[in-house]
Protein backbone atom coordinates (compact mmCIF):
# COMPACT_ATOMS: atom_id res chain seq x y z
CA UNK A 1 0.00 0.00 0.00
CA UNK A 2 1.10 3.39 -0.70
CA UNK A 3 0.07 6.80 0.74
CA UNK A 4 -0.48 9.53 -2.03
CA UNK A 5 -1.26 12.86 -1.01
CA UNK A 6 -2.49 14.77 -3.87
CA UNK A 7 -4.86 17.57 -5.47
CA UNK A 8 -7.83 14.62 -5.70
CA UNK A 9 -8.42 13.94 -9.54
CA UNK A 10 -9.72 10.48 -8.33
CA UNK A 11 -13.26 10.71 -7.16
CA UNK A 12 -13.74 11.86 -3.68
CA UNK A 13 -14.61 9.59 -0.39
CA UNK A 14 -17.35 11.07 1.20
CA UNK A 15 -17.94 8.57 3.75
CA UNK A 16 -17.39 9.33 7.50
CA UNK A 17 -13.81 8.27 8.72
CA UNK A 18 -13.48 5.21 10.56
CA UNK A 19 -12.05 5.76 13.96
CA UNK A 20 -8.84 3.93 14.14
CA UNK A 21 -6.24 5.19 16.48
CA UNK A 22 -3.43 6.22 14.57
CA UNK A 23 -0.75 3.64 16.26
CA UNK A 24 -2.57 0.66 14.54
CA UNK A 25 -1.18 2.58 11.19
CA UNK A 26 1.95 2.74 12.57
CA UNK A 27 1.95 -0.68 13.57
CA UNK A 28 3.13 -0.99 9.74
CA UNK A 29 4.20 2.15 8.41
CA UNK A 30 6.94 2.73 10.82
CA UNK A 31 8.84 -0.12 8.97
CA UNK A 32 11.37 1.69 6.59
CA UNK A 33 11.30 -1.42 4.84
CA UNK A 34 7.97 -1.04 3.43
CA UNK A 35 7.26 -0.65 0.05
CA UNK A 36 4.88 -1.19 -2.70
CA UNK A 37 5.64 -1.52 -6.69
CA UNK A 38 3.69 0.69 -8.92
CA UNK A 39 1.76 0.39 -11.94
CA UNK A 40 5.23 1.53 -14.13
CA UNK A 41 7.29 -1.56 -11.55
CA UNK A 42 8.95 1.08 -9.30
CA UNK A 43 9.03 0.51 -5.63
CA UNK A 44 7.38 3.48 -3.72
CA UNK A 45 8.39 3.90 -0.44
CA UNK A 46 5.20 3.58 1.74
CA UNK A 47 7.12 4.46 5.38
CA UNK A 48 6.01 7.26 7.60
CA UNK A 49 8.62 9.12 10.26
CA UNK A 50 6.05 9.19 13.30
CA UNK A 51 8.79 12.14 14.78
CA UNK A 52 8.17 13.88 11.57
CA UNK A 53 4.54 13.24 11.36
CA UNK A 54 3.79 14.21 14.91
CA UNK A 55 5.31 17.70 14.35
CA UNK A 56 3.44 18.71 11.15
CA UNK A 57 0.13 20.89 10.84
CA UNK A 58 -1.83 17.70 11.10
CA UNK A 59 0.20 16.19 13.74
CA UNK A 60 -3.02 16.71 16.07
CA UNK A 61 -5.13 14.28 13.43
CA UNK A 62 -5.97 10.88 12.94
CA UNK A 63 -4.50 9.64 9.99
CA UNK A 64 -8.53 8.15 8.47
CA UNK A 65 -9.53 12.55 9.49
CA UNK A 66 -7.63 12.56 5.57
CA UNK A 67 -7.56 8.68 4.27
CA UNK A 68 -11.17 8.40 4.58
CA UNK A 69 -10.98 5.54 2.07
CA UNK A 70 -9.49 3.28 4.70
CA UNK A 71 -11.67 0.85 6.32
CA UNK A 72 -11.65 -1.00 9.70
CA UNK A 73 -10.45 -4.29 7.53
CA UNK A 74 -7.24 -2.61 6.15
CA UNK A 75 -5.16 -3.61 5.04
CA UNK A 76 -6.66 -7.25 5.40
CA UNK A 77 -9.44 -6.25 2.53
CA UNK A 78 -6.44 -5.68 -0.18
CA UNK A 79 -8.13 -2.35 -1.21
CA UNK A 80 -4.85 0.19 -1.54
CA UNK A 81 -5.74 3.67 -0.07
CA UNK A 82 -6.92 6.24 -2.65
CA UNK A 83 -5.73 10.03 -3.28
CA UNK A 84 -6.08 12.09 -0.60
CA UNK A 85 -8.73 15.13 -1.40
CA UNK A 86 -7.54 18.19 0.41
CA UNK A 87 -10.67 19.88 -0.70
CA UNK A 88 -12.52 18.29 1.99
CA UNK A 89 -10.88 20.79 4.44
CA UNK A 90 -9.29 23.23 2.68
CA UNK A 91 -12.01 23.63 -0.52
CA UNK A 92 -11.49 27.37 -0.92
CA UNK A 93 -7.76 26.70 -1.54
CA UNK A 94 -8.43 23.81 -4.07
CA UNK A 95 -10.98 25.52 -5.72
CA UNK A 96 -8.36 28.44 -6.64
CA UNK A 97 -5.80 25.95 -7.65
CA UNK A 98 -8.72 24.26 -9.80
CA UNK A 99 -8.27 27.63 -12.22
CA UNK A 100 -4.20 27.39 -12.08
CA UNK A 101 -1.48 26.99 -14.63
CA UNK A 102 -0.80 23.51 -12.82
CA UNK A 103 -4.45 22.41 -12.89
CA UNK A 104 -4.88 23.70 -16.42
CA UNK A 105 -2.12 21.12 -17.38
CA UNK A 106 -3.37 18.44 -15.49
CA UNK A 107 -6.43 18.65 -17.04
CA UNK A 108 -4.60 18.74 -20.65
CA UNK A 109 -2.66 15.36 -19.75
CA UNK A 110 0.52 16.51 -19.06
CA UNK A 111 2.00 14.31 -16.43
CA UNK A 112 4.24 15.32 -13.63
CA UNK A 113 2.36 19.22 -13.10
CA UNK A 114 2.52 20.07 -9.55
CA UNK A 115 -0.27 19.04 -7.32
CA UNK A 116 -0.40 20.36 -3.27
CA UNK A 117 1.61 17.59 -1.68
CA UNK A 118 4.80 18.88 -4.61
CA UNK A 119 3.94 22.19 -2.94
CA UNK A 120 3.18 21.03 0.74
CA UNK A 121 4.78 17.93 1.26
CA UNK A 122 2.85 14.96 2.32
CA UNK A 123 3.34 13.97 5.95
CA UNK A 124 5.41 16.76 6.84
CA UNK A 125 3.41 19.53 5.88
CA UNK A 126 4.72 22.58 8.46
CA UNK A 127 3.88 26.32 8.46
CA UNK A 128 4.92 28.69 5.38
CA UNK A 129 6.00 30.87 8.09
CA UNK A 130 8.62 28.73 9.46
CA UNK A 131 12.38 28.40 8.03
CA UNK A 132 12.68 24.67 7.44
CA UNK A 133 8.70 24.93 5.56
CA UNK A 134 9.50 24.25 1.34
CA UNK A 135 7.10 26.78 1.30
CA UNK A 136 9.15 29.66 3.45
CA UNK A 137 9.87 32.98 1.71
CA UNK A 138 13.76 32.16 1.65
CA UNK A 139 13.16 28.68 0.30
CA UNK A 140 10.28 29.05 -2.00
CA UNK A 141 12.40 29.75 -5.46
CA UNK A 142 14.23 26.37 -4.36
CA UNK A 143 10.56 24.32 -4.15
CA UNK A 144 9.40 26.02 -7.64
CA UNK A 145 12.73 25.24 -8.77
CA UNK A 146 12.48 21.60 -8.58
CA UNK A 147 10.49 21.78 -12.12
CA UNK A 148 11.39 24.94 -13.43
CA UNK A 149 15.02 25.22 -12.15
CA UNK A 150 16.48 27.37 -15.41
CA UNK A 151 14.19 30.00 -14.33
CA UNK A 152 15.36 29.43 -10.33
CA UNK A 153 18.37 29.91 -11.33
CA UNK A 154 17.70 33.17 -13.40
CA UNK A 155 15.72 34.61 -10.33
CA UNK A 156 18.45 34.09 -7.71
CA UNK A 157 20.87 35.99 -9.62
CA UNK A 158 18.06 39.07 -10.48
CA UNK A 159 17.62 41.70 -7.66
CA UNK A 160 14.69 39.92 -6.29
CA UNK A 161 16.68 36.53 -5.56
CA UNK A 162 19.74 38.61 -4.20
CA UNK A 163 17.65 40.44 -1.66
CA UNK A 164 16.16 37.52 -0.76
CA UNK A 165 18.91 35.59 -0.31
CA UNK A 166 20.05 38.77 2.07
CA UNK A 167 16.98 38.07 4.46
CA UNK A 168 14.73 40.89 2.68
CA UNK A 169 11.30 39.32 3.36
CA UNK A 170 10.14 42.51 1.31
CA UNK A 171 11.68 41.22 -1.45
CA UNK A 172 9.12 39.68 -4.75
CA UNK A 173 9.26 35.44 -4.36
CA UNK A 174 7.54 33.44 -7.06
CA UNK A 175 3.95 34.06 -5.21
CA UNK A 176 4.25 37.49 -5.25
CA UNK A 177 4.12 37.79 -8.88
CA UNK A 178 2.41 34.30 -10.06
CA UNK A 179 -0.07 34.21 -7.36
CA UNK A 180 -0.44 31.40 -4.61
CA UNK A 181 -2.50 28.45 -5.27
CA UNK A 182 -3.93 30.08 -8.55
CA UNK A 183 -0.17 30.26 -9.99
CA UNK A 184 -0.77 32.18 -12.91
CA UNK A 185 1.19 32.24 -16.11
CA UNK A 186 2.15 35.46 -17.02
CA UNK A 187 3.25 35.33 -20.33
CA UNK A 188 -0.78 35.03 -21.82
CA UNK A 189 -1.19 38.54 -19.47
CA UNK A 190 -1.70 41.49 -20.98
CA UNK A 191 0.37 44.53 -20.78
CA UNK A 192 -1.64 46.09 -18.42
CA UNK A 193 -2.14 43.66 -16.11
CA UNK A 194 1.81 43.10 -15.67
CA UNK A 195 2.41 46.57 -14.66
CA UNK A 196 -0.59 47.91 -13.18
CA UNK A 197 -1.68 45.02 -11.02
CA UNK A 198 1.66 42.63 -10.52
CA UNK A 199 4.94 44.94 -10.66
CA UNK A 200 2.57 47.63 -9.19
CA UNK A 201 2.29 45.43 -5.90
CA UNK A 202 6.06 46.81 -4.76
CA UNK A 203 6.99 49.32 -7.16
CA UNK A 204 3.61 51.60 -6.16
CA UNK A 205 4.10 51.03 -2.42
CA UNK A 206 5.09 54.28 -0.57
CA UNK A 207 6.49 51.97 2.26
CA UNK A 208 8.62 49.96 0.08
CA UNK A 209 10.29 52.74 -1.86
CA UNK A 210 10.91 54.72 1.24
CA UNK A 211 12.59 52.09 3.28
CA UNK A 212 14.64 50.90 -0.09
CA UNK A 213 15.12 53.74 -1.40
CA UNK A 214 13.80 53.37 -4.37
CA UNK A 215 12.37 55.73 -7.20
CA UNK A 216 8.65 55.89 -6.02
CA UNK A 217 7.18 57.26 -9.25
CA UNK A 218 8.14 54.88 -11.93
CA UNK A 219 4.56 53.22 -11.86
CA UNK A 220 2.75 56.45 -12.40
CA UNK A 221 5.42 57.63 -14.82
CA UNK A 222 5.44 54.56 -16.87
CA UNK A 223 1.74 55.31 -16.90
CA UNK A 224 1.59 58.22 -18.33
CA UNK A 225 4.40 57.25 -20.97
CA UNK A 226 2.97 55.92 -24.57
CA UNK A 227 4.04 52.53 -23.49
CA UNK A 228 1.45 52.56 -20.37
CA UNK A 229 -1.18 54.65 -22.27
CA UNK A 230 -1.23 51.79 -25.02
CA UNK A 231 -1.65 49.07 -22.95
CA UNK A 232 -4.21 51.11 -20.20
CA UNK A 233 -6.20 51.73 -22.95
CA UNK A 234 -6.25 48.04 -24.71
CA UNK A 235 -3.00 47.26 -26.81
CA UNK A 236 -1.63 43.99 -26.27
CA UNK A 237 1.19 44.45 -28.15
CA UNK A 238 2.66 47.50 -25.74
CA UNK A 239 5.71 46.91 -24.02
CA UNK A 240 5.18 46.64 -20.21
CA UNK A 241 7.77 46.21 -17.33
CA UNK A 242 8.69 42.83 -18.51
CA UNK A 243 9.59 43.96 -21.60
CA UNK A 244 12.35 45.93 -20.95
CA UNK A 245 13.55 45.06 -17.61
CA UNK A 246 13.16 41.26 -18.17
CA UNK A 247 11.27 38.62 -16.72
CA UNK A 248 13.12 36.56 -13.81
CA UNK A 249 16.34 37.97 -14.54
CA UNK A 250 15.51 41.12 -13.59
CA UNK A 251 19.39 42.96 -13.33
CA UNK A 252 20.25 46.52 -12.17
CA UNK A 253 21.08 48.94 -14.62
CA UNK A 254 24.51 48.91 -14.04
CA UNK A 255 24.91 45.18 -14.17
CA UNK A 256 26.15 44.58 -18.20
CA UNK A 257 24.31 41.93 -17.95
CA UNK A 258 21.17 43.63 -17.71
CA UNK A 259 18.79 44.70 -20.54
CA UNK A 260 19.11 48.08 -19.50
CA UNK A 261 22.49 48.26 -19.28
CA UNK A 262 23.82 51.37 -21.54
CA UNK A 263 25.12 48.68 -23.96
CA UNK A 264 22.08 46.53 -24.27
CA UNK A 265 19.30 49.19 -25.08
CA UNK A 266 19.99 49.32 -28.60
CA UNK A 267 18.76 45.37 -28.68
CA UNK A 268 16.30 45.63 -25.96
CA UNK A 269 14.20 48.77 -27.62
CA UNK A 270 14.55 47.48 -31.19
CA UNK A 271 13.09 43.89 -30.20
CA UNK A 272 9.69 46.34 -30.80
CA UNK A 273 11.59 49.15 -32.47
CA UNK A 274 13.41 48.07 -35.77
CA UNK A 275 16.24 50.06 -36.36
CA UNK A 276 16.53 51.50 -33.28
CA UNK A 277 19.96 54.31 -32.61
CA UNK A 278 21.80 55.01 -29.88
CA UNK A 279 20.23 58.23 -29.69
CA UNK A 280 16.65 56.41 -29.88
CA UNK A 281 17.38 54.98 -26.59
CA UNK A 282 18.11 57.83 -25.04
CA UNK A 283 14.33 59.04 -24.99
CA UNK A 284 13.60 58.83 -21.32
CA UNK A 285 10.02 56.62 -20.46
CA UNK A 286 10.09 57.21 -16.75
CA UNK A 287 10.10 61.10 -17.66
CA UNK A 288 8.46 62.87 -14.97
CA UNK A 289 9.46 66.84 -15.79
CA UNK A 290 12.20 66.84 -13.08
CA UNK A 291 15.68 68.67 -13.33
CA UNK A 292 17.99 66.26 -13.88
CA UNK A 293 21.64 65.96 -14.37
CA UNK A 294 22.03 65.43 -17.91
CA UNK A 295 21.82 68.20 -20.57
CA UNK A 296 18.56 66.64 -22.27
CA UNK A 297 16.35 66.60 -18.69
CA UNK A 298 17.98 70.15 -18.21
CA UNK A 299 16.68 71.24 -21.41
CA UNK A 300 13.14 69.85 -20.76
CA UNK A 301 12.71 70.61 -17.32
CA UNK A 302 13.36 74.44 -18.68
CA UNK A 303 11.04 74.08 -22.03
CA UNK A 304 8.46 72.86 -19.74
CA UNK A 305 8.79 75.85 -17.27
CA UNK A 306 8.55 78.52 -19.70
CA UNK A 307 6.21 76.63 -21.51
CA UNK A 308 3.76 76.91 -18.50
CA UNK A 309 4.80 80.78 -18.04
CA UNK A 310 3.56 81.31 -21.33
CA UNK A 311 0.17 79.43 -21.07
CA UNK A 312 -0.94 81.25 -17.55
CA UNK A 313 0.64 84.51 -19.33
CA UNK A 314 -1.30 84.22 -22.17
CA UNK A 315 -4.49 82.23 -20.81
CA UNK A 316 -4.72 84.92 -18.17
CA UNK A 317 -4.49 88.03 -20.31
CA UNK A 318 -7.35 86.24 -22.50
CA UNK A 319 -9.45 85.80 -19.53
CA UNK A 320 -8.93 89.08 -18.48
CA UNK A 321 -9.56 91.00 -21.71
CA UNK A 322 -13.09 88.44 -22.06
CA UNK A 323 -14.12 89.56 -18.48
CA UNK A 324 -13.78 93.10 -18.74
CA UNK A 325 -15.78 92.90 -21.92
CA UNK A 326 -18.18 90.53 -20.44
CA UNK A 327 -18.27 93.61 -17.25
CA UNK A 328 -19.01 96.13 -20.22
CA UNK A 329 -21.88 94.51 -22.12
CA UNK A 330 -23.24 93.45 -18.25
CA UNK A 331 -23.35 96.54 -17.20
CA UNK A 332 -24.82 97.78 -20.57
CA UNK A 333 -27.94 95.24 -20.36
CA UNK A 334 -27.98 96.30 -16.44
CA UNK A 335 -28.55 99.63 -17.07
CA UNK A 336 -30.72 99.57 -20.19
CA UNK A 337 -34.53 100.30 -19.92
CA UNK A 338 -36.04 97.37 -17.71
CA UNK A 339 -39.82 97.96 -16.60
CA UNK A 340 -41.51 94.78 -16.15
CA UNK A 341 -41.19 93.43 -12.60
CA UNK A 342 -40.41 89.74 -12.47
CA UNK A 343 -39.00 89.08 -9.19
CA UNK A 344 -40.08 91.05 -5.95
CA UNK A 345 -37.23 91.29 -3.37
CA UNK A 346 -38.87 88.97 -1.06
CA UNK A 347 -38.07 86.56 -4.34
CA UNK A 348 -34.99 87.55 -4.75
CA UNK A 349 -33.76 86.90 -1.38
CA UNK A 350 -35.28 83.28 -1.30
CA UNK A 351 -33.38 83.03 -4.62
CA UNK A 352 -30.05 84.32 -3.09
CA UNK A 353 -30.27 81.89 -0.44
CA UNK A 354 -31.29 79.47 -2.64
CA UNK A 355 -28.54 79.83 -4.76
CA UNK A 356 -25.81 79.88 -2.25
CA UNK A 357 -26.97 77.20 0.21
CA UNK A 358 -26.98 74.56 -3.40
CA UNK A 359 -23.79 76.18 -4.17
CA UNK A 360 -21.97 75.37 -1.19
CA UNK A 361 -23.48 71.73 -0.81
CA UNK A 362 -22.62 70.90 -4.50
CA UNK A 363 -19.01 72.16 -3.48
CA UNK A 364 -18.76 70.48 0.11
CA UNK A 365 -20.40 67.34 -1.32
CA UNK A 366 -18.90 66.32 -3.95
CA UNK A 367 -15.62 67.07 -1.78
CA UNK A 368 -16.43 64.73 0.42
CA UNK A 369 -17.29 62.22 -1.87
CA UNK A 370 -14.16 62.93 -3.90
CA UNK A 371 -11.51 64.10 -0.96
CA UNK A 372 -8.29 63.68 -3.25
CA UNK A 373 -9.98 66.03 -6.13
CA UNK A 374 -9.47 69.17 -6.52
CA UNK A 375 -12.55 70.04 -4.59
CA UNK A 376 -11.29 68.77 -1.93
CA UNK A 377 -8.12 70.83 -1.51
CA UNK A 378 -10.55 73.70 -2.33
CA UNK A 379 -12.65 72.83 0.56
CA UNK A 380 -9.67 72.96 3.00
CA UNK A 381 -8.64 69.22 2.94
CA UNK A 382 -10.04 68.38 6.01
CA UNK A 383 -13.08 65.83 5.87
CA UNK A 384 -14.19 67.72 9.26
CA UNK A 385 -14.56 71.14 7.53
CA UNK A 386 -16.28 69.48 4.20
CA UNK A 387 -18.49 67.87 6.66
CA UNK A 388 -19.91 70.60 8.61
CA UNK A 389 -20.14 72.91 5.97
CA UNK A 390 -22.29 70.12 3.99
CA UNK A 391 -24.86 70.28 7.40
CA UNK A 392 -24.54 73.69 7.68
CA UNK A 393 -25.49 74.51 4.19
CA UNK A 394 -28.40 71.89 3.70
CA UNK A 395 -30.38 72.93 7.21
CA UNK A 396 -29.78 76.49 5.66
CA UNK A 397 -31.65 75.25 2.30
CA UNK A 398 -34.48 73.40 4.24
CA UNK A 399 -34.90 76.47 6.44
CA UNK A 400 -35.18 78.12 2.92
CA UNK A 401 -37.86 75.90 1.43
CA UNK A 402 -39.58 75.95 4.98
CA UNK A 403 -40.25 79.46 4.38
CA UNK A 404 -41.00 79.46 0.65
CA UNK A 405 -43.80 76.98 1.80
CA UNK A 406 -44.97 79.37 4.46
CA UNK A 407 -44.74 82.43 2.23
CA UNK A 408 -46.70 80.59 -0.44
CA UNK A 409 -49.52 79.45 1.45
CA UNK A 410 -49.57 83.10 3.85
CA UNK A 411 -49.08 85.72 1.77
CA UNK A 412 -50.94 87.18 -1.67
CA UNK A 413 -47.81 87.24 -3.85
CA UNK A 414 -46.92 83.44 -2.59
CA UNK A 415 -50.90 82.20 -3.49
CA UNK A 416 -50.15 83.69 -7.08
CA UNK A 417 -46.55 82.35 -7.22
CA UNK A 418 -48.04 79.48 -7.03
CA UNK A 419 -51.52 79.29 -8.75
CA UNK A 420 -49.19 80.86 -12.17
CA UNK A 421 -46.68 78.08 -11.98
CA UNK A 422 -49.59 74.98 -11.11
CA UNK A 423 -48.72 72.47 -14.95
CA UNK A 424 -51.55 72.77 -17.32
CA UNK A 425 -52.59 70.52 -20.65
CA UNK A 426 -51.74 73.72 -21.95
CA UNK A 427 -47.84 73.29 -20.83
CA UNK A 428 -47.99 69.95 -22.82
CA UNK A 429 -49.01 71.51 -25.72
CA UNK A 430 -46.68 74.46 -25.94
CA UNK A 431 -44.06 71.81 -25.04
CA UNK A 432 -45.58 70.42 -28.80
CA UNK A 433 -45.58 73.76 -30.50
CA UNK A 434 -42.29 74.54 -29.49
CA UNK A 435 -40.87 71.53 -30.77
CA UNK A 436 -41.96 72.02 -34.21
CA UNK A 437 -40.77 75.62 -33.81
CA UNK A 438 -37.33 74.69 -33.24
CA UNK A 439 -37.38 72.03 -35.46
CA UNK A 440 -39.36 73.27 -38.60
CA UNK A 441 -38.40 76.96 -40.59
CA UNK A 442 -41.50 78.91 -40.65
CA UNK A 443 -43.64 77.38 -37.74
CA UNK A 444 -44.75 79.69 -34.98
CA UNK A 445 -43.24 79.29 -31.22
CA UNK A 446 -45.69 78.90 -28.08
CA UNK A 447 -46.75 81.94 -26.88
CA UNK A 448 -46.19 82.13 -22.75
CA UNK A 449 -48.35 83.46 -19.82
CA UNK A 450 -46.15 84.61 -16.67
CA UNK A 451 -44.48 81.45 -16.68
CA UNK A 452 -44.05 78.86 -19.60
CA UNK A 453 -42.98 75.16 -19.49
CA UNK A 454 -39.64 75.56 -18.78
CA UNK A 455 -39.76 77.89 -15.58
CA UNK A 456 -42.38 75.14 -14.88
CA UNK A 457 -40.76 72.63 -14.98
CA UNK A 458 -37.51 73.86 -12.87
CA UNK A 459 -39.65 75.12 -10.48
CA UNK A 460 -41.01 71.94 -9.54
CA UNK A 461 -38.19 70.12 -9.86
CA UNK A 462 -36.52 72.33 -7.56
CA UNK A 463 -39.22 71.33 -5.24
CA UNK A 464 -38.96 67.40 -5.91
CA UNK A 465 -34.76 67.93 -5.70
CA UNK A 466 -35.53 69.58 -1.90
CA UNK A 467 -37.62 66.84 -0.99
CA UNK A 468 -35.32 64.16 -1.97
CA UNK A 469 -31.92 65.42 -0.86
CA UNK A 470 -33.61 66.17 2.24
CA UNK A 471 -35.05 63.09 3.28
CA UNK A 472 -31.73 61.08 2.14
CA UNK A 473 -29.38 63.20 3.63
CA UNK A 474 -31.38 63.30 7.08
CA UNK A 475 -31.01 59.08 6.57
CA UNK A 476 -27.38 59.49 5.94
CA UNK A 477 -27.03 61.94 8.74
CA UNK A 478 -28.29 59.80 11.74
CA UNK A 479 -28.30 56.23 10.06
CA UNK A 480 -28.55 54.77 13.56
CA UNK A 481 -31.54 56.52 14.68
CA UNK A 482 -33.31 55.49 11.21
CA UNK A 483 -32.12 52.14 11.42
CA UNK A 484 -34.21 52.12 14.60
CA UNK A 485 -37.04 51.12 12.21
CA UNK A 486 -35.40 51.06 8.55
CA UNK A 487 -33.50 48.19 7.42
CA UNK A 488 -30.01 48.63 6.98
CA UNK A 489 -30.06 48.72 3.43
CA UNK A 490 -31.86 51.58 3.53
CA UNK A 491 -28.90 53.83 4.14
CA UNK A 492 -26.90 52.57 0.91
CA UNK A 493 -29.90 53.09 -1.25
CA UNK A 494 -30.42 56.90 0.16
CA UNK A 495 -26.48 56.89 -0.17
CA UNK A 496 -26.69 56.00 -4.01
CA UNK A 497 -29.97 58.75 -4.39
CA UNK A 498 -28.40 61.25 -2.35
CA UNK A 499 -25.38 61.15 -4.72
CA UNK A 500 -27.47 60.52 -8.28
CA UNK A 501 -29.82 63.42 -6.89
CA UNK A 502 -27.03 66.16 -6.88
CA UNK A 503 -25.36 64.82 -10.35
CA UNK A 504 -28.49 65.11 -11.59
CA UNK A 505 -29.34 68.32 -9.99
CA UNK A 506 -26.12 70.50 -10.99
CA UNK A 507 -26.03 69.31 -14.54
CA UNK A 508 -30.09 70.58 -14.80
CA UNK A 509 -28.64 73.96 -13.69
CA UNK A 510 -25.41 74.34 -15.96
CA UNK A 511 -27.79 72.91 -19.46
CA UNK A 512 -31.17 74.27 -18.06
CA UNK A 513 -31.17 77.18 -16.22
CA UNK A 514 -28.03 78.38 -17.35
CA UNK A 515 -28.90 78.17 -20.31
CA UNK A 516 -32.20 80.52 -20.32
CA UNK A 517 -30.88 83.20 -17.77
CA UNK A 518 -27.12 83.90 -19.12
CA UNK A 519 -26.05 81.72 -22.53
CA UNK A 520 -29.66 82.11 -24.72
CA UNK A 521 -28.61 84.75 -27.11
CA UNK A 522 -31.51 86.73 -26.55
CA UNK A 523 -30.64 87.38 -22.67
CA UNK A 524 -26.90 87.12 -22.91
CA UNK A 525 -24.76 88.58 -20.81
CA UNK A 526 -27.06 88.44 -18.11
CA UNK A 527 -30.94 88.04 -17.08
CA UNK A 528 -30.59 90.89 -14.24
CA UNK A 529 -34.18 89.35 -12.70
CA UNK A 530 -32.22 87.83 -10.11
CA UNK A 531 -30.14 90.98 -8.91
CA UNK A 532 -33.36 93.96 -9.29
CA UNK A 533 -36.08 91.87 -10.30
CA UNK A 534 -36.60 93.43 -13.57
CA UNK A 535 -36.79 92.86 -17.24
CA UNK A 536 -36.97 94.59 -20.33
CA UNK A 537 -40.39 95.28 -22.06
CA UNK A 538 -39.34 94.21 -25.31
CA UNK A 539 -37.88 90.98 -23.84
CA UNK A 540 -40.67 89.65 -21.69
CA UNK A 541 -42.97 90.45 -25.01
CA UNK A 542 -41.19 88.47 -26.87
CA UNK A 543 -41.05 85.63 -24.30
CA UNK A 544 -44.17 86.01 -22.15
CA UNK A 545 -46.82 87.91 -25.00
CA UNK A 546 -50.07 86.83 -22.60
CA UNK A 547 -49.02 87.45 -19.62
CA UNK A 548 -51.03 91.33 -20.48
CA UNK A 549 -51.04 92.37 -16.81
CA UNK A 550 -47.21 93.41 -16.31
CA UNK A 551 -46.84 94.18 -19.99
CA UNK A 552 -49.31 96.71 -19.12
CA UNK A 553 -47.73 97.65 -16.03
CA UNK A 554 -44.18 97.96 -17.67
CA UNK A 555 -46.30 100.36 -20.76
CA UNK A 556 -47.49 103.05 -17.84
CA UNK A 557 -44.08 102.76 -16.32
CA UNK A 558 -42.06 103.74 -18.90
CA UNK A 559 -45.24 106.64 -19.96
CA UNK A 560 -44.26 107.91 -16.76
CA UNK A 561 -40.50 108.79 -17.52
CA UNK A 562 -39.77 110.30 -20.70
CA UNK A 563 -36.84 111.60 -22.43
CA UNK A 564 -34.77 108.99 -20.99
CA UNK A 565 -31.78 108.35 -23.37
CA UNK A 566 -30.87 105.07 -24.69
CA UNK A 567 -28.33 102.41 -22.99
CA UNK A 568 -24.95 102.21 -24.02
CA UNK A 569 -24.52 99.57 -26.39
Amino acid sequence: MVLLWGWGLGEAVQAAPATRPNSDCFDCHKDKDLYKTNAAGQAVSMYVDLAVFTNSVHGTNLCMDCHRDISEEHPDDNKPAQRVDCALCHAAQTASYQGSAHAEALKQGKEGSATCVDCHGKHDIIPHGRPESPLHYSRLATTCGQCHPEIAEEVAQSVHGTSLAAGERDAATCTDCHSEHKIEDLRKASPIKISEQICSRCHASERLATKYRIPRNRVDTFMDSYHGLASKYGSTRAANCASCHGVHLILRSSDPRSLIHTNSLVKTCGKCHPGATESFVTVRIHADGSRGSELGSQVNYWVRRVYILLIVVTIGAMLVHNFLSWRRKALASLHAPRTVVRMDLNQRLQHLALALSFLVLALSGFALKFPDSWLGWLMGGDETIRRITHRVAAVVMLVVGAYHLAYAALTGPGRRLIRDLVPSIQDLKDLGVNCLYLLCHGKPRAKFGRFGYPEKAEYWAVVWGTIIMGATGFIIWFPVEFTRWLPGWAVDVATTIHYYEAVLACLAIVVWHFYHVIYDPDVYPMNWACWDGKVSEEWYRHEHPLDTEALRQAAQSSRQRPGEKPAEK
